[in-house]
């Protein structure tokens, strides 16, 4: 089966590291292979590459270019009509609301690939919903909750992302070194954070948190992940200036974009994301678990389907006594810590086994109703 995978390409998060997994996988299930049409020549187009994949370029594409509009939509329609595709699949509404009725002119199967939830109020999503895919694939129960905000009575799956597991190899040897690396204590329990530099993945909560354990000498703190864009490293500025207001600037570092990022995990201790809305999905808390690390985020959205008891905690939305409180007994129980980390490796792989779930992807897109 033959996939061609429409998006912008321009942004490098939880969606893009899915589509590299996807082409990753495939090297293991020629069955299902995938390529990729994409507006923008950036990081992710680097990595598909790099794994062999087919990436087209579609061109820089703006809604408001209509010139650009019509260019990409005529190379798109080149691509269709020239590579055979069993099935078109478009990610986000933005995705699907330029391309979608250009992949069903071409009598191509249609599946939208449905990763954050719909407000039903954005005029991309009433822009997308003018176009019915023949399938939507939807990342969580959470997410699947709000389709009918976009389509009525479009048969659609839920299907975990799969999630490339930690990889071999990573030693405590090279764990300690990333420890070095850092300028962080050996003894140092360290509470990371992996995500894009948004407001809504909860960077400022975290924040106010950490400065709640000021009285605790024993902690240090990582957030990976890089600003893309004028406002992101805006909002960066502006993080950096409240470690330092809260006296905690010295134990706080801001790592910008990794590529070692399950290194990180395996170096830290505690994983903590603290989102302000639900999180769609939540790939880095996967990734997490399968580092072995607890994991401490907010009672909202697919964390409550992701998260339970058995390996982290769920503290109530925007409570920052309570996230303190929650990462307090964390850092000074290593008993418990261990114990919730023990079980997280068992939990991913039951969540996001990727030769699993890249089963049940295909068994979706083969019985697609045409």
């Amino acid at each position: 089966m033959r996939l061609l995978h429409v998006h912008s390409g321009n942004l490098y998060g939880g969606v893009e590291t899915l589509m590299v997994t996807l082409v990753r996988e495939a090297n293991h299930r020629p069955s299902l292979m995938s390529e990729f049409a994409l507006c923008f020549d950036a990081q992710l187009a680097k990595e598909l590459r790099s794994c062999g994949s087919q990436v087209y370029a579609l061109g820089e594409t703006r809604t408001r270019d209509p010139r650009s509009l019509r260019m990409a939509r005529r190379r798109l329609r080149q691509v269709i009509s020239e590579g055979r595709f069993d099935a078109v699949v478009t990610h986000m509404p933005w995705a699907q609301a330029l391309f979608g009725r250009t992949v069903r002119a071409s009598g191509v199967p249609l599946i939208f690939w449905m990763h954050d939830a719909a407000s039903g109020h954005h005029w991309l999503e009433w822009w997308a919903a003018l176009t019915q895919p023949q399938l939507v694939l939807c990342n969580t129960r959470y997410t699947a909750s709000t389709l009918n905000r976009l389509y009525a009575n479009v048969p659609a799956q839920v299907i975990a992302y799969p999630v490339a597991l930690a990889p071999a190899g990573i030693t405590a040897k090279k764990a300690e070194a990333v420890r070095r690396e850092l300028d962080t204590s050996p003894g140092a329990t360290v509470i990371i954070q992996a995500s894009r530099m948004e407001a809504w993945k909860g960077h400022e909560l975290h924040l106010q948190a950490l400065g709640k354990l000021r009285d605790l000498s024993m902690w240090a703190s990582w957030f990976a992940g890089g600003a893309q864009r004028p406002a992101e490293r805006r909002y960066l500025a502006k993080l950096r200036q409240i470690a330092a207001d809260l006296g905690i600037a010295e134990r706080v570092r801001f790592l910008g974009h990794r590529s070692d990022v399950p290194l990180l995990l395996r170096a830290a201790d505690i994983y903590c994301q603290p989102n302000q809305r639900p999180e769609p999905f939540g790939i880095a808390f996967i990734e997490a678990f399968a580092a072995g690390l607890p994991v401490v985020s907010v009672d909202l959205g697919s964390a409550r389907e992701i998260i339970d008891e058995s390996c982290g905690a769920l503290v109530p939305a925007g409570d920052a006594n309570a996230l303190a409180e929650a990462l307090r007994q964390l850092i000074t129980n290593p008993r418990e810590r261990s114990r919730l980390g023990s079980a997280g490796p068992a939990h991913a792989f039951n969540l996001c086994d990727p030769a699993t779930q890249m089963t049940k992807i295909e068994e979706a897109i083969r019985g697609l109703p045409i």
